[in-house]
């Protein structure tokens, strides 16, 4: 379901130079699993967190939220789409 964010938010921790480990650190993450969940898209991080991953991938958190949701939202119309038709 989030591949698509997944891919978005390993991309811009790959332009920043760090690691899974790295940034789940600087979450206040004891696992770097978290990161590479959302990155797998086998979840998607809390909103809350959102701000803080926009700060540490230095970009701008509500661009960051938009592409996020409609990333979100695309994945979610081509599995309907493909469930109806």
């Amino acid at each position: 379901m989030y591949t698509k964010m997944g891919q978005e938010l390993k991309k811009l921790r790959l332009k920043t130079g760090l690691k899974q480990k790295e940034v789940a650190s600087l979450l206040g993450y004891s696992s770097p699993q978290f990161v590479s969940n959302w990155e797998r898209g086998i979840s998607s991080p809390p909103v809350k967190t959102l701000k803080q991953l926009a700060g540490i991938y230095k970009t701008n958190p509500e661009k960051l939220f938009v592409k996020l949701r409609k990333t979100i939202v695309e994945q979610m119309q081509r599995e309907f789409e493909s469930s109806v038709g």
